[in-house]
């Protein structure tokens, strides 16, 4: 039986976590190999009153070992491919910045809420945990963090801009491009600039920039 690790306390309060985590975490923990195994390490390094970017990704990876938690990332010292080959790709040619491996912990510690949709995932079964109740959960993050004050929104790909299509507007940035995958990347992902108009934003709120190279 999977150890379920407890919601990070500044998260805690939302509607989710009395109403519908307990079915969910007993279903978790019967449920056979999946991954990360702390599937809100994400909120765990970016607390709701330090969010200040919010990047969505889909459910986490599939290949055994390579989820982390964290939208996109992959672990330390492993090559990024597919889509964050991609991000990194365009952080380049848009900000000058590089990254020596594809672990992106350093944006969550600076305020950038790298959260999937999905929090879970089978081992080898993409989407496999999609429907299971993380929904609910997603939706409240990001209802809470538009109520809290202005945000910076990534969107990449339709299903991300769908969930944030009823989010107010008013001080919010709101980014959209292509989904970064190899499969769309070339759609308008690439030249798209995410980075750099993040940073714009930030400082014409008198906010510290995000280093994209830690």
């Amino acid at each position: 039986m999977a150890e379920i690790p407890a919601p990070p306390e500044s998260w805690a309060d939302l509607p989710f976590f009395a109403a519908d985590w307990p079915a969910l975490a007993t279903r978790l923990a019967t449920a056979p190999g999946w991954q990360p195994a702390d599937p809100f390490r994400a909120l765990r390094l970016t607390p709701r009153g330090q969010t200040r970017v919010v990047i969505l990704g889909q459910d986490p990876y599939s290949t055994p070992g390579r989820a982390t938690g964290l939208a996109f990332s992959f672990p330390p010292g492993e090559r990024p491919r597919h889509s964050l080959h991609n991000i990194l790709a365009e952080l380049a040619a848009d900000t000058g910045q590089s990254k020596a491996d594809g672990d992106l912990t350093g944006w969550a510690t600076q305020g950038v809420l790298l959260l999937n949709t999905v929090l879970t995932v089978p081992l080898n079964a993409a989407n496999g945990h999609k429907g299971w109740g993380w929904e609910p959960l997603v939706a409240q993050i990001l209802t809470a963090l538009a109520d809290d004050g202005p945000k910076a929104f990534i969107l990449w790909g339709a299903p991300a801009q769908k969930l944030c299509a009823r989010l107010p507007r008013t001080g919010h940035l709101f980014l959209t491009a292509p989904h970064p995958s190899p499969l769309s990347a070339h759609r308008g992902f690439f030249g798209s600039r995410p980075f750099s108009a993040v940073n714009r934003w930030l400082a014409a709120r008198g906010e510290q920039p995000v280093d994209w190279s830690a």
